[in-house]
């Protein structure tokens, strides 16, 4: 926005809103799946003292990393994310095929529950696509502009593979991992009246497949990918407070800040942190939608150059300007 556009303001003002949403509020949410999870595993309520002392156990484990610094949050979360993710998928796979002879309504019923003539006449089909943009959008963050704070530190020889990589991560994100999701809660619960909302009913479904191992299995899934979330959020605000102000003593109350949050959010109300998510992801995409689209332009000229000119793809030191430039940005 700033190099780009010319307007540091703008930049600024995009940048405060990221602060607020992704580390402060979306780690909030994170910190109550969690707890969420953890007290779902051991039979605990919400209302007991668990969420409290996991957020006491979690706020303590986000300072120690967060406080080693950028090298650290990328070592503990490239070492998290692969195996947890292959695993969380490998449990999905078992319960669908447990549940093999459900596949086909199942899919019959989302194509009819999705666009029949009922949904249409009672705005259900609003409902869904809205839900749905508000669910992918928190999953894969495409059109956010709060990916690339984490893209534009990797190294990398062309901009336009670290470009493909995050394309990548959308179709991962939201049609591999959703959709597994998804066919796990419905294969094992077809009829979800009266069914738990939330992380309890992904993890109902899985344990009543699978056997009561299965539950502290998918905690310790749920429980990694949700930290290592938590850390990269931190990343995002982190790059953004540096953009803002050297001011150390600013990092360092942002940092405490982080902490408390997640501290805390083991204890709210999940429909409240919810919605404040929304609002926040939407006020992004409002500004980052119409700044992507002004800048379009560099990303053409930068494909282009990766595509035709496959032998510089190695080579760094011999991009154009512009590559070189947007490469370093």
């Amino acid at each position: 926005m700033q190099r780009g556009l010319g307007s540091r303001r703008l930049a600024i003002v995009f940048a405060v809103i990221l602060i607020v949403s992704s580390p402060i509020i979306i780690n909030s949410l994170q910190a109550y799946t969690i707890a969420e999870t953890v007290a779902d595993a051991v039979g605990m309520s919400m209302d007991s003292w668990l969420p409290v002392a996991v957020g006491v156990v979690l706020a303590g484990l986000t300072a120690a990393v967060v406080f080693g610094g950028a090298r650290r949050i990328a070592k503990v979360t490239e070492s998290l994310v692969p195996s947890m993710a292959l695993l969380y998928l490998v449990l999905g796979i078992m319960v669908i095929a447990s549940h093999a002879d459900q596949i086909g309504p199942v899919m019959v019923a989302i194509v009819v529950d999705a666009f029949s003539g009922e949904s249409v006449a009672g705005g259900a089909l609003g409902t869904v696509i809205v839900t749905g943009i508000q669910r992918g959008m928190f999953s894969n963050e495409a059109g956010l502009g709060t990916a690339p704070n984490a893209a534009a530190s990797a190294a990398t020889t062309h901009p336009v593979k670290q470009g493909l990589v995050q394309s990548l991560g959308v179709y991962f994100d939201t049609f591999l991992v959703c959709s597994i999701t998804a066919f796990i809660v419905l294969v094992a619960t077809p009829d979800l009246a009266g069914a738990p909302i939330g992380i309890a009913l992904t993890q109902g479904a899985v344990v009543s497949t699978l056997g009561a191992w299965s539950g502290g299995a998918l905690s310790l899934i749920v429980f990694l990918l949700a930290f290592s979330t938590i850390l990269g959020l931190y990343y995002y605000g982190e790059a953004n407070i540096a953009y803002i102000t050297s001011n150390p003593t600013m990092m360092l109350a942002y940092r405490l800040l982080v902490v408390a949050v997640v501290l805390v959010g083991c204890t709210l109300n999940a429909g409240a942190v919810w919605t404040l998510s929304d609002l926040a992801l939407a006020m992004l995409t409002l500004i980052n939608l119409p700044v992507i689209a002004r800048l379009s332009r560099h990303v053409v000229a930068l494909l282009r150059d990766y595509r035709v000119q496959p032998g510089r793809r190695s080579r760094p030191h011999l991009y154009p300007r512009q590559a070189s430039r947007c490469s370093r940005h």
